[in-house]
């Protein structure tokens, strides 16, 4: 995130940056679960990651992505992909393919190499020009989206 940008002086951009620190420090966990060949911790950090990250794509496709996508098509798009494919990925902790597939842990590896790569991709890019698309009800729409996938401003 550019010293520059008034992003964090946005509440729901500075929630969503809080998030993706959070999706950070568990990837973090995750990967060192998964050098260390511990299954067991790899499955509940990216259980972990699952959740906030599904919760919080939830409230980037449905507050932030529509109104951007007229403007930035072939951005939103590729965020959009970005999205389902580290989903699937991480859907592997809890529908069986974490202790099925000896391939998931460097799958994961993977996923969360393009996480990061997206998340930086939103704090420099989507999100500050977030900043000149959004009008106030489309702000006042993403805190509502927040609230429904249980993201409350901490």
């Amino acid at each position: 995130m550019s010293d520059y940008c008034w992003c964090l002086a946005t509440p729901a951009i500075e929630e969503l940056i809080r998030e993706q620190d959070e999706l950070v420090e568990l990837s973090a966990l995750a990967r060192a679960a998964c050098r260390c060949g511990d299954l067991d911790a790899l499955v509940e950090c990216v259980t972990a990651i699952s959740v906030l990250f599904g919760a919080h794509a939830e409230v980037e496709e449905g507050g932030l992505f529509p109104p951007m996508a007229a403007e930035f098509p072939e951005q939103i798009a590729v965020l959009q992909g970005e999205h389902r494919r580290i989903a699937a990925v991480l859907a592997g902790a809890t529908d069986g393919t974490a202790r099925t597939d000896p391939a998931w842990p460097a799958q994961i590896t993977k996923a969360l190499t393009l996480l990061r790569r997206h998340i930086v991709k939103e704090q420099e890019g989507l999100f500050p020009a977030a900043l000149t698309v959004l009008t106030s009800d489309e702000w006042e729409r993403l805190a509502e989206i927040r609230a429904d996938a249980g993201l409350l401003a901490s």
